[in-house]
């Protein structure tokens, strides 16, 4: 493999790891709404971009539910 082989595979996984993150926070998270969840759900679904607008926007919106 090459190296920007390596680059490209190593920022897609980042990026993977990091949606799924997202989406997992998100479902344990209290936002107000079903809506709320859902829409920030597919905020976080778009490729790239979505995990970082849910980190940056949605991270501190919604609270954690309490067990």
């Amino acid at each position: 493999m090459t190296t920007k082989m390596l680059i490209i595979i190593g920022t897609g996984l980042f990026f993977l790891l990091l949606t799924w993150w997202a989406i997992f926070d998100i479902a344990y998270k209290d936002f107000g709404s079903f809506e709320k969840k859902l829409i920030w759900a597919f905020v976080a679904l778009i490729p790239f971009i979505g995990c970082i607008l849910y980190l940056v926007f949605g991270y501190r919106s919604g609270t954690k539910k309490n067990n």
